[in-house]
């Protein structure tokens, strides 16, 4: 989106790959989900998932990320905390890993429905967890984990834009339906964005017809899409 600071999908590769079959993983207390956002309108939900990373720049103009910790919904629902308002993109391995240990020597186990993280950063306060995160990434910050610009650069590289036609931003069509027809105008206004490339947009498309079953599409109504994205 245009309002991206930064392509996220890179960093959300790296923490896959870190994450995968990372032993601190194997016993956590419950599931454990985290979400990237690299624009300042969070369309990652990133307040209500375990760890929320929300791309910034800080005073230096470095970008890094806002992390956010504690948040879910279910039937015990909870907006994220911040535990460290920038974390340079370099330390970012090792602060997850500080939280996960926090989470797994802590984290309730008595309970299934009290193992959430969350439930942790509710008991015991967003200021204690925060003491006790910084505490653990002190001891490791300086490590393996420490991830190089190199690295960066690379998983960058891997999500290259492609070859993208250049086009113009004013549509004369586009304008006449939407002066034309409300309800396309009210769908414009609510479920399209603007995209980086000039002459692109970006379209959500809801799968929750009124009276329907949510996530439902027909094979028709995937082929119609398909068409009106090329």
């Amino acid at each position: 989106a245009a309002d991206e600071i930064e392509d996220p999908r890179p960093y959300c590769e790296l923490i896959r790959q870190w994450s995968t079959f990372h032993p601190e993983f194997t016993y956590l207390p419950r599931k454990f989900k985290i979400a990237v956002t690299g624009s300042p309108n969070d369309r990652a939900a990133v307040k209500v998932h375990d760890i929320g990373l929300r791309m910034h720049q800080n005073d230096a103009g470095e970008t890094g990320f806002e992390v956010i910790v504690g948040g879910g919904l279910g039937r015990t629902p909870f907006v994220g905390k911040t535990v460290r308002d920038f974390i340079g993109k370099n330390d970012l391995f090792s602060y997850l890993e500080a939280i996960l240990r926090v989470y797994n020597r802590f984290g309730r186990r008595d309970n299934k429905y009290k193992a959430r993280i969350k439930i942790l950063v509710h008991e015991e306060g967003v200021e204690e967890i925060q003491r006790l995160v910084e505490e653990e990434w002190a001891q490791i910050k300086d490590g393996s984990l420490r991830i190089g610009d190199d690295e960066i650069a690379q998983y960058i590289e891997q999500f290259a834009p492609p070859a993208f036609e250049t086009l113009s931003d004013d549509d004369a069509d586009f304008e006449r339906h939407k002066a034309e027809s409300r309800g396309f105008s009210n769908w414009v206004r609510s479920n399209v964005i603007e995209h980086k490339q000039p002459g692109y947009a970006i379209a959500s498309v809801s799968l929750k017809p009124i009276g329907g079953i949510p996530g439902d599409a027909t094979d028709v109504q995937m082929e119609l899409v398909a068409d009106l994205s090329e």
